[in-house]
């Protein structure tokens, strides 16, 4: 982009637009906010917010009275709102972002919202920011919303991550820089060479950041926060480092990571395979500014808390960009797929369920392998018929016990990359992954042994005059004869169809379908071979 052209479109730039409080206002006009206008200890955020399915917002929170909002993400319909489609559109917009990338447009630190307040040097007291407790065994008060930003002193790599605080002090947080990542790369390469790491933190922030900040691919991650926004995005060079973060947050904390390497112990912390992450060795972050809106919305998410891990901002973010992931393999896979659906519940949303329309022999066994080759984080796949609504667990616990022979149906995986966080690993790299084959045999559809029951919904007019006729024209079952006579009750056909086998007149197929053939008078015709009785010889 020419200078000329960055001043226009800088000049068209909406803060407001893409900021969290707007989209809380949005949040709020669908229904899905739970709004506390009393006044809430900072003890008291986690346990409401863990009890409600309810984005919340406190007007109210801690000493300072200020205002927090929490699980913006919390589920798919606030996803749609953040991503301004609807539910059953999300992937086609995911991956349309995606696909079209928007630049970056740097302003002034006087135009950016995010540096009305600036504060730095010994006036930095993160002790006065709602860091609060969040579970139960957790190491300390924690900011759980903090996305950071930082540049890799060896390639000049902008890297977006997504990463937790402790509150050691008024200057000095803990962080977890111990998952494999970009970061932890990038830091340990720092601490070898005894640098210290600038970094800076956004924390309140629209959804759409979580994404950039969670997404990993090759090339300028900063850069994704415009691309998932779907426009030029607003960035503002931090004060006492030369990182550029979006300028339109809530609030940022600068500072670094400091030379030293691993040397402080940080957690437990819960995580989100709804367990607690054990204590292990950190780096310290070193805050030397504190930035923020003059009515800053201060931003923390439900994370890790087991049993409602399907309202935790990260596992809905993580969950619909593995659906979006996962459609698009099985496109390339099987030539009909239907749906996908990633249990958010499971530990760390490790369980996807999908339906496909069988054409072909082997097909859900190819969906499982095509899908543990492409999405790592998977440990269990159900493949299931169309027929098959894979969101209503009655129908996939039906289908999962009549349709499902653990010998014939079950694919296992050993010796395969997992989830780190999966106590069921106890320690190990590598564990198995299964598949479960939860479709009808192929070929055989229509056949009565393999259809599922319902009642018949009877409409439309009468097409015959009587039993005979209706059988002259084809081979029905009995509800079929009811409907096409416009029979209200039923009793009489049957009748009908007995003085048909009187006359000699009546036979059946092995489906149960009536026809009009010749057979002994008083009994009923067998048309072909009946299927084996399973309960012969029992």
């Amino acid at each position: 982009m020419t200078q000329a052209a960055a001043t226009r479109t800088a000049a068209k730039l909406d803060f407001d637009k893409y900021r969290l409080r707007n989209f809380v206002d949005r949040l709020i006009q669908i229904g899905e906010v739970e709004i506390h206008d009393k006044p809430v200890p900072l003890t008291g955020l986690s346990p409401i917010i863990e009890n409600t399915e309810k984005a919340v917002l406190f007007k109210k929170a801690g000493p300072e009275q200020i205002e927090v909002v929490a699980k913006t993400a919390g589920n798919r319909k606030r996803l749609a709102a953040a991503f301004e489609t609807t539910e059953d559109k999300l992937y086609d917009e995911y991956f349309r972002r995606l696909a079209n990338p928007q630049p970056l447009v740097e302003v002034p630190s006087g135009d950016a919202p995010v540096h009305q307040i600036k504060i730095t040097g010994k006036d930095v007291d993160l002790t006065r920011l709602p860091f609060h407790p969040q579970h139960a065994m957790d190491g300390s008060c924690y900011c759980s919303a903090a996305i950071d930003y930082t540049i890799d002193p060896a390639s000049g790599r902008r890297n977006v991550g997504s990463r937790r605080l402790s509150l050691r002090n008024r200057t000095e947080c803990g962080t977890n820089v111990t998952a494999p990542s970009d970061l932890k790369r990038i830091y340990t390469a720092c601490v070898a060479r005894k640098q210290r790491l600038p970094i800076t933190f956004t924390v309140g922030v629209h959804p759409l950041d979580f994404f950039a900040a969670t997404t990993r691919q090759p090339g300028d991650e900063l850069q994704l926060v415009a691309s998932f926004r779907g426009e030029p995005a607003p960035v503002v060079k931090s004060l006492t480092n030369d990182i550029l973060v979006p300028a339109d947050a809530e609030m940022t904390l600068e500072g670094y990571l400091d030379e030293r390497g691993y040397v402080e112990p940080e957690g437990p912390y819960g995580e989100y395979m709804g367990y607690y992450g054990a204590i292990h060795m950190d780096p310290v972050f070193h805050c030397t500014a504190i930035t923020m809106r003059s009515d800053v919305l201060h931003h923390t998410l439900l994370h890790g808390s087991a049993f409602v891990l399907d309202q935790t901002d990260s596992a809905n973010i993580s969950s619909m960009r593995v659906e979006a992931d996962a459609m698009k393999i099985l496109k390339a896979a099987v030539r009909e797929p239907v749906a996908c659906y990633l249990r958010s519940v499971s530990g760390g949303a490790n369980t996807l369920r999908v339906s496909i329309k069988q054409r072909s022999y082997g097909e859900a066994k190819q969906v499982i392998a095509a899908l543990f080759g492409g999405i790592m984080r998977l440990k269990h796949v159900y493949v299931f018929d169309e027929d098959i609504d894979i969101h209503d667990d009655r129908q996939v616990d039906w289908a999962m016990g009549t349709r499902f022979q653990a010998d014939q149906d079950m694919v296992i995986l050993q010796g395969i990359l997992g989830m780190t966080m999966d106590p069921s690993l106890q320690g190990r790299k590598t564990g198995a992954k299964s598949g479960f084959d939860c479709t009808k045999p192929f070929g055989r559809d229509g056949q009565v042994p393999l259809m599922r029951c319902a009642a018949k919904v009877f409409k439309g007019p009468a097409r015959y005059q009587n039993v005979e006729q209706a059988l002259s024209a084809s081979p029905m079952f009995y509800a079929d004869i009811v409907e096409s006579l416009g029979s209200s009750d039923g009793r009489e056909v049957a009748c009908a169809l007995d003085q048909l086998r009187q006359a000699g007149k009546l036979g059946r197929d092995r489906d149960g379908r009536y026809h009009l053939q010749a057979a002994t008078p008083g009994v009923t015709g067998i048309v072909g071979e009946l299927y084996h009785d399973p309960n012969e010889g029992a």
